[in-house]
């Protein structure tokens, strides 16, 4: 059996398989495997989410209940019990997010290349796979070869695609199985990124590159209505906005604005703890505190210092203005700014900054319960190259490992060996 690719997937599948039997081959473009493992987290690995197979399937607005086989055989529960049993114990944050105990993604890759030799995994490292080679409908060997060297034919019994998505390419994830799974027949839902910053149009927000915002609540809106809102860590860069809140609302932003659709706008509320009323009550303390002093100075310790500018004068607020000139009007106005300072989204970033690619392999086009092709025999997919995408919290690398251990499995014992899908 040859694995394409040597990511989280590629190895979970490699892994399964060899397990369960099968002399099994894994190639990777790269010098080494796992490349995109080790940026997960940053760099800590968030590996899953600590929720049941509901939860997962809900962390997963991209055709989620598509996995609800791979989710049912191998969740989340069962990826931590397996790392532990390569060394690897695990903890789960107040959020939910899981990562190594030891906050080292590497120890994650560690244990699972040291686990896929111990069970006779085969890794070509630099090697590059360009087509599968069918015959009467079956998969019977994939072109493959040693960078720069001429491919040639590696006979297999079945091949597993695990290629990733488009996004982050110096990783190795150039979309290389997109066009192998196309030239085989298969439809495949245009790629785009997901879980990507954002581009905004206010020219005031470069100037605010590198401010962290900490727990902000973020609602986005696309054409007047509101689609949802966010809580957590937003981050200003000298293009616009990313952080943890920004890229967990980016996937409906990104739609929005693939269909038109539009104006797409975020509204940052900087004291979501506080009510309109609190709000108005600890700004007129703070006014009849510091009533000799002009405004900005008046606002230190309630908004980020970097702010202030921006809060006062997007309130229509002369920054000159002595507090004690404030009018009442004026106050309101300046705390409805800080309970919703408004960006205008022009677009996302590249597809190369995405943390995740949506769109891919058709999931019509595949056994749920196998992740086999429902066009070609022997044939298998996982990870980021099938149309799958989810939020941030770990659940798109426990779908990376879950439909490499359902691919695994079925490719290695060539039957159906999950629940069925629901």
């Amino acid at each position: 059996m040859i694995v394409i690719g040597g990511g989280p997937a590629g190895l979970m599948a490699a892994i399964t398989a060899a397990t369960n039997g099968a002399r099994v081959i894994l190639l990777e473009r790269n010098p080494e495997v796992g490349r995109k493992l080790l940026l997960t987290g940053g760099g800590r690995c968030n590996f899953t989410h600590d929720t049941d197979v509901e939860g997962l399937v809900a962390g997963m607005p991209g055709n989620g209940r598509f996995l609800y086989s791979a989710f049912a055989a191998f969740d989340s529960a069962r990826l931590r019990g397996f790392l532990a049993s390569l060394g690897v114990e695990s903890r789960a944050e107040d959020d939910g997010r899981v990562f190594p105990f030891s906050g080292i993604g590497r120890d994650v890759l560690t244990a699972l290349v040291t686990c896929a030799r111990k069970r006779g995994v085969e890794m070509r490292c630099l090697w590059k796979a360009e087509r599968t080679f069918v015959r009467d409908g079956r998969v019977c060997g994939v072109i493959a070869g040693r960078v720069p060297m001429s491919p040639g034919l590696i006979s297999c019994d079945a091949a597993i695609i695990a290629t990733g998505g488009i996004t982050y390419p110096m990783t190795g994830s150039t979309g290389s199985g997109y066009r192998m799974a196309a030239e085989l027949g298969h439809t495949i839902v245009e790629p785009r990124p997901s879980l990507v910053p954002l581009e905004i149009e206010e020219p005031w927000v470069s100037g605010l590159a590198g401010l962290a915002l900490r727990g902000v609540a973020v609602t986005s809106f696309v054409a007047g209505c509101k689609v949802e809102t966010g809580l957590g860590e937003m981050l200003f860069t000298h293009f616009g906005v990313s952080g943890p809140v920004i890229l967990a609302l980016s996937r409906e932003i990104a739609l929005a604005l693939r269909r038109g659709e539009g104006p797409v706008r975020l509204v940052v509320d900087l004291k979501p703890g506080l009510t309109q009323a609190e709000l108005d009550r600890e700004l007129r303390q703070a006014f009849d505190r510091y009533f000799r002093r002009r405004v900005p100075n008046a606002l230190l310790g309630l908004v980020p210092a970097r702010l202030i500018s921006i809060v006062v004068r997007e309130a229509g607020i002369p920054e000159a203005r002595p507090v004690s000139q404030v009018t009442r009007e004026e106050r309101l106005a300046l705390g409805g700014v800080i309970k919703g300072l408004v960006l205008t989204v022009r677009g996302t970033r590249p597809v190369e900054e995405g943390m995740v690619t949506a769109g891919g392999v058709s999931v019509d086009e595949i056994d749920p319960r196998t992740m086999g092709s429902r066009l070609v025999s022997g044939l298998y997919f996982a990870g980021e190259v099938i149309d799958v995408d989810g939020t941030t919290g770990g659940f798109n690398l426990q779908a990376a490992f879950s439909t490499g251990y359902l691919a695994g499995l079925s490719a290695a014992i060539g039957e159906v060996v999950a629940c069925d899908a629901r």
